[in-house]
């Protein structure tokens, strides 16, 4: 069965049996008061007054009890909220006696004894739900043995309710054996530690309330039972006396527990407000808040530490100054930074050493049109250096005494230090992102580069290319003009990085859109030029090499734009050399005049030849001790392997390029691409 219907099925017996406790006590008395028998036992109205009570006691528990809230107040509510309903409801019948009172009517006993057992009614549900409420209350955070005690005190005050069915005179003593249990499980009152200081001004309130109303019941049943000596039944006075003081016994103990915990419940809540304050100063950085943030921590956790009635902080972000208020204009703090600037004394603005945990105490009672009286600064420094610095103030003389001081300086300390984790954070995750987008770049750069050479029927091609950082400025590519011709480029962006990539993918773009053209490569470094210094800013400029291998003539024809001599190898001599024609990197001259600085070469080619081209990474590649690769060992290694194919003698070259180099960084991009004809 659920809550729900229980709770209106416990209503609905209670409703009847005091309706029915009611019809019977009024059948007894008339029976006592004439010489009549209804056939009533005395006993009858007795036994419906305990299923009201069992009825009201299961009604209150399933709708109180049974709450799995532990909001303290309110369960203070409810008891307040049933009180106040049940003691309005009394009051009127108190208006109703002052109004008819003298008339037959409400001096008749069957009136009296109804007004009676609305009353007692009323004060039965107001103490049994007070009862279920302090059973809530006592409960918290239970022990086995508290349990126990509570389950014995529960079935004495049974025990009560049903002595008036018990013929012996012991059980009047009943009360004084449930007296010890009231007293000692008042005692339990572990809820009002967890109350603040506001939750418990209006606990004292509430109870105040409370004791109010149960005086009020208990004087009103007395008095109505002492005017009426004939009103013997229903009902047992031992159990309602039981529950009245059991109620009000605890409602006193725990108004004097609350009076005694409120002039400490500031103090803990303070120094519980600084924990929290502290908490979040120090993960401010984890929740990724921004330093304007982590100060307005600062400004806000200071204040309410220190009780200040006035702050700012002024502090540099990012190389500019930002100032935080609290409760204080821009001209208040001129005036007190100008009263201390033209003083005689130190200004206790400037810092010395700020590394040192000093702090500077001021008076301000000397200055006018301010309405502060002391102040105190701390400075805020950061990986040593002072970066800011942040001012309370009061308007009392002496506000700041050692303890605030203290407090205030560890709230600094810890805010300097989440300052300072937070930048270390940003920086790192710029680096993260910065790696990110290398990465990216990185292979993009490598979808540029192409992935396979084109060859000709009468040579073979291999290539390598390595960047010193995540993308580089090397570029080399090969385009099939025709059946016979095949170009090809190499090249060298100044610079390193991403820059170096970029204009890289510009100058792909160039030589794909030329190289189709079929142009003589004089003609293909006139126009390249024009097309790329449009791009380039004023300090880049691009070297490169093109050729264009005719199959059908057995003919290279190549012009150089400031790029590396190539090395060609002659097999029928066994000996390499360098093409030294004339030639100016592409942006460097940036008119007309740029055709004066490029020549244009033609050489045949017989099988075994190699043509070498490179990147001045690999001659400019450097030892441990400093000393350069060079012209003449890149020379010397190609002859002693030129028998090999080509992408042997492209392996031979990187080997003894990381040996020579001790497996060092590099500190530039390497790139070589060997053609030997067949």
């Amino acid at each position: 069965m659920s809550a729900k219907s229980i709770i209106r099925i416990a209503l609905a017996l209670a409703i009847l049996a005091w309706l029915a406790m009611v019809a019977t006590d009024m059948v007894v008395i008339f029976d006592l008061r004439n010489p009549v028998n209804m056939g009533i036992e005395p006993q009858v109205p007795n036994i419906f007054f305990v299923i009201y009570v069992l009825a009201v006691f299961v009604f209150y528990k399933y709708r109180i009890g049974a709450a799995q809230s532990d909001n303290f107040i309110d369960l203070l509510w409810k008891i307040f909220i049933t009180g106040l309903l049940t003691t309005i409801v009394s009051l009127a019948l108190t208006g109703v006696d002052v109004v008819l009172g003298g008339t037959h009517l409400i001096s008749h006993p069957l009136v009296v004894d109804v007004l009676y057992l609305i009353r007692l009614g009323l004060l039965l549900a107001f103490a049994i739900s007070t009862f279920v409420v302090w059973k809530r209350l006592i409960l918290y955070q239970k022990s086995k043995l508290l349990l126990r005690g509570w389950m014995v005190f529960e079935y004495l005050l049974l025990a009560t309710l049903l002595s008036i069915f018990v013929p012996f005179d012991f059980t009047r003593y009943l009360f004084f054996v449930v007296l010890p249990f009231a007293v000692v499980l008042s005692g339990n009152m572990k809820w009002v530690a967890f109350l603040s200081f506001k939750q418990k001004w209006k606990s004292l309130l509430l109870l105040v309330l409370t004791l109010l109303y149960l005086i009020y019941f208990y004087v009103n049943i007395s008095e109505i039972r002492g005017t009426h000596p004939y009103l013997q039944v229903p009902g047992n006075m031992q159990f309602v006396l039981s529950l009245l003081v059991f109620t009000a016994l605890y409602a006193v103990f725990s108004l004097l527990v609350i009076l005694f915990n409120l002039p400490t419940s500031s103090v803990f809540e303070q120094k519980l407000e600084e924990v929290v304050n502290f908490q979040r100063l120090s993960q401010s950085v984890q929740t990724e808040q921004s330093e304007s943030q982590i100060y307005n921590i600062l400004l806000n956790s200071a204040v309410r530490a220190t009780q200040a009635d006035a702050a700012w902080i002024e502090v540099k972000i990012n190389d500019k100054e930002k100032m935080f208020r609290h409760h204080i204009g821009s001209e208040t703090i001129m005036n007190i930074k100008n009263y201390f600037k033209n003083s005689k004394g130190n200004d206790p603005f400037i810092f010395d050493h700020p590394e040192r945990p000093v702090r500077h105490a001021r008076s301000l009672r000397k200055l006018r049109g301010v309405p502060f009286a002391s102040m105190v600064v701390f400075p805020l420094v950061m990986s040593g250096e002072q970066t800011g610095l942040i001012v309370l103030l009061k308007e009392l003389r002496e506000g700041f005494n050692r303890d605030l001081i203290d407090i205030a300086q560890t709230f600094v300390n810890q805010a300097c230090i989440s300052v300072e984790g937070f930048r270390l954070m940003a920086e790192a995750l710029a680096t993260e992102r910065y790696k990110e987008e290398l990465k990216i770049a990185q292979r993009v750069q490598r979808q540029l580069l192409p992935a396979a050479l084109h060859g000709g029927p009468d040579f073979e091609i291999a290539a390598f290319s390595q960047a010193a950082d995540e993308v580089g400025g090397d570029y080399y590519d090969t385009f099939q003009i025709n059946e016979h011709q095949t170009a090809l480029i190499i090249g060298d962006v100044s610079g390193k990085g991403t820059s170096a990539a970029f204009h890289m993918s510009q100058m792909r773009g160039i030589f794909h859109g030329l190289a189709q053209m079929n142009l003589p490569p004089e003609e293909f470094l006139l126009r390249a030029n024009r097309a790329i210094s449009s791009g380039l800013d004023k300090t880049s400029f691009i070297t490169i090499s093109y050729y264009v291998i005719d199959s059908a003539a057995r003919q290279v024809t190549f012009a150089r734009a400031g790029h590396c001599p190539t090395l060609y190898y002659n097999y029928e001599t066994g000996k390499a050399s360098y093409f030294t024609n004339k030639g100016l990197g592409l942006g460097m001259v940036r008119n007309k005049q740029y055709k004066n600085y490029i020549q244009s070469r033609t050489f045949s080619y017989k099988p075994g030849d190699i043509l070498l081209l490179y990147t001045d990474g690999i001659t400019e590649a450097r030892n441990r001790q400093g000393e350069e690769f060079g012209y003449e060992r890149l020379l010397k290694l190609v002859e002693k392997h030129a028998g090999l194919p080509a992408h042997d003698i492209r392996q031979q070259l990187i080997d003894a390029l990381y040996e020579f180099c001790g497996h060092r960084e590099l500190d530039d991009d390497y790139t070589v691409i060997i053609v030997k004809f067949k």
